[in-house]
């Protein structure tokens, strides 16, 4: 096994895109990075709560 070159990588984001397609490749970028983002505010113990939450918490003080 060798060394992966800018041969492979080309390979290997050509098969990406003709499996997926132009339109979803932003969509699934988003997705992981979402995804990274959630696991490492977990794994720091930061609890996040959604701005449908606050608003909701916010009208409830309110009244």
């Amino acid at each position: 096994m060798g060394k992966i070159g800018p041969l492979e990588i080309f390979l290997v984001l050509a098969v990406v895109l003709l499996l997926f397609g132009g339109k979803k490749i932003p969509e699934l970028m988003k997705g992981i990075g979402k995804g990274i983002k959630d696991f490492k505010d977990a794994s720091k113990g930061e609890e996040k709560t959604e701005p449908s939450e606050k608003a909701s918490d916010t009208e409830i003080e309110q009244k």
